[in-house]
């Protein structure tokens, strides 16, 4: 992993569906840029907070250099919860997988 002197205005969001997950968007970024399957899965995205993201700053349950690195690409960081984090992956990999275009019922 390397190591990135990005300093970044973000904004972070709760999912209101999965206790524990979290968004980190660019605060120039919109939640419309993401893909479909992700919205999806995180549900209601609920704002909690704007803050300026550094290389030194220490996040909870997040490596601040792999935030910042995914910022830049993806153009978003998805906390997962703990015990979650590979069942959520996979259903969004299954559901891409059979193509997101097919309309929702």
């Amino acid at each position: 992993m390397t190591r990135t002197n990005e300093r970044v205005m973000v904004s972070i969001y709760r999912s209101m569906r999965r206790a524990e997950m979290y968004l980190y968007l660019p605060r120039s970024a919109s939640l419309s840029d993401l893909p479909e399957a992700l919205l999806k899965q995180f549900g209601e995205a609920r704002k909690i907070t704007d803050m300026l993201l550094t290389p030194d700053r220490k996040l909870a349950r997040a490596d601040t250099n792999r935030v910042l690195e995914q910022l830049i690409d993806p153009g978003y960081y998805l906390q997962m919860p703990p015990a979650d984090t590979e069942n959520l992956l996979d259903a969004m990999r299954r559901e891409q997988a059979s193509g997101s275009s097919r309309a929702d019922v």
